[in-house]
């Protein structure tokens, strides 16, 4: 396991980190061109809250793919519901056996 480091101030993390920039994690991994989540992989009582937790996180233009099991049309409605046009949502994949749409923040 590698040694943990904790840090006093963001700036000293930046600091020990020089590859990383005042906005993003300094954990010095690389953010994902289009990161996907399988949702199956979270319990059903926190779903939604977790999607809405990455799309919530989205920089403006970024975009994530989620992937189900079935069609999410509920979290779909939910998402309109909420952020209206500010968010798009399309299809990759349309079942029968899996699900993947992307969501883009189109601030």
């Amino acid at each position: 396991m590698a040694d943990i480091e904790i840090h006093h101030s963001h700036a000293d993390a930046v600091a020990e980190n020089p590859t990383s920039h005042a906005a993003s994690c300094t954990c010095g991994e690389v953010d994902e061109d289009l990161p996907e989540m399988d949702v199956q992989s979270i319990p059903h009582a926190i779903r939604h809250a977790a999607i809405f937790g990455a799309v919530n996180a989205l920089r403006p233009r970024a975009a994530l793919i989620i992937s189900a099991n079935h069609n999410p049309i509920p979290l779909l409605t939910q998402l309109e519901a909420r952020y209206g046009d500010a968010y798009t949502a399309s299809y990759l994949e349309k079942g029968p056996e899996r699900w993947r749409i992307v969501i883009r923040n189109m601030a």
